[in-house]
């Protein structure tokens, strides 16, 4: 045997001997959980799509499917790679990596692309990406980071820190705005570090000095941020507002019962604006039924059982303080989505995890699952 033919047959080994140790050590459960969501989301964006590129828009019926397609695989490859390297390395790359998408998401006032009114997206020329996706699984970890130093163990500093944490990331987003990630972030944060052992009257004082700066910005701003009351009165009373996207919405759900009324048979996708994306859920009631939406809420339901189950058994606080973070930012996102479909929250721009059409946000929730998947291992990699 010559020496290419040993050096070949070593890193075949090495290869084998890593992927048989991942492969013992990951949560099965989970990971064909985030597989299956996946590969839903790719069917659905067919669904949603075809005619919305072939009739409205004079593209090819394929043109969203294949970039869609091309984002779920290069997801895939993010999730396990992320899944894969040592969890030590991970905990490691949470800082630089958290101050890199910040950094992003500080350009976005200054270079981004707007959108219908919303400032919100980078154009890296090839494509466009939206910080704020990528930004917040790392914003739970750098949160928690700063919840389980040694130095602050018997301090309220820490809490105090994650706030401004908070803070600066939600001054962007209200800038941008987002009304949505603001929401969903204020939500997961306040889950975060209650888990971590905060008392209630501590988060209570934070979300009050929040409420106060976000009143003098309505007051102070009306023009650039009024759009937030006009939201809440629509709501609220939806004759005194254009409640057209939530109306249709609902209507699709209860047009699809149990059912549906069949594939590509759906109207919710050609008559309201980016329905593959923001109304998803409705889109599939409408045309698969509401038992196809029932099994989807089981199946985010089913993985967040999974990971707080493992979350008891770890003594890693870190692990254990990211994992419920993790799992909060999930299952928040995904009912926030769904609320906004059936009228039950007021609309938000909120994509659901997975299935919705997006670069951006099937990368984020790559990262998400990504991580999840390494901390949930059964153990630590052979090299920690």
């Amino acid at each position: 045997m010559n020496l290419k033919d040993c050096v070949e047959l070593m890193l075949k080994n090495l290869f084998n001997f890593q992927f048989d140790n991942y492969w013992r050590n990951i949560d099965k459960n989970i990971f064909f959980g985030f597989v299956l969501l996946f590969f839903l989301g790719l069917f659905f964006s067919f669904s949603s799509t075809s005619s919305l590129a072939g009739e409205r828009l004079n593209k090819t019926y394929y043109f969203f499917f294949s970039k869609h397609l091309i984002f779920t695989v290069a997801s895939l490859v993010i999730m396990f790679v992320i899944s894969a390297i040592e969890t030590s390395l991970l905990k490691r790359l949470v800082t630089p990596l958290f101050i890199i998408f910040f950094l992003l998401l500080l350009l976005v006032p200054i270079i981004g692309v707007e959108v219908k009114g919303a400032q919100r997206w980078l154009n890296l020329y090839l494509f466009r990406i939206q910080p704020i996706e990528l930004l917040k699984p790392f914003f739970i970890l750098a949160t928690v980071q700063i919840l389980t130093l040694e130095k602050f163990k018997d301090t309220q500093i820490k809490y105090l820190l994650s706030f401004f944490l908070l803070f600066s990331v939600i001054i962007l987003l209200i800038d941008q705005p987002d009304l949505g990630q603001t929401i969903l972030l204020i939500g997961t944060w306040i889950a975060t570090v209650f888990i971590s052992g905060v008392s209630l009257i501590l988060i209570l004082s934070f979300f009050l000095i929040f409420a106060i700066i976000l009143g003098a910005l309505l007051f102070f701003m009306p023009e650039k941020f009024g759009y937030i009351i006009n939201r809440l009165i629509t709501f609220a009373n939806p004759s005194k507002g254009d409640n057209f996207q939530s109306t249709k919405a609902l209507d699709a759900i209860k047009q699809g019962g149990l059912k549906g009324q069949g594939m590509g048979e759906g109207i919710l996708k050609e008559s309201v604006p980016e329905a593959h994306t923001d109304y998803i859920i409705a889109v599939i009631a409408e045309e698969f039924g509401s038992i196809a939406s029932i099994l989807i809420i089981t199946i985010f339901l089913y993985i967040s059982f999974r990971i707080i189950k493992i979350c008891v058994l770890k003594n890693d606080e870190f692990l254990k303080v990211s994992l419920c973070g993790l799992t909060s930012l999930l299952i928040f996102q995904t009912f926030i989505h769904i609320g906004v479909n059936t009228s039950l929250l007021p609309t938000t721009g909120m994509t659901l995890p997975f299935l919705s059409y997006g670069g951006s946000s099937l990368i984020g929730s790559a990262i998400l699952a990504g991580v999840i998947l390494n901390y949930t291992k059964i153990k630590f990699d052979i090299y920690e």
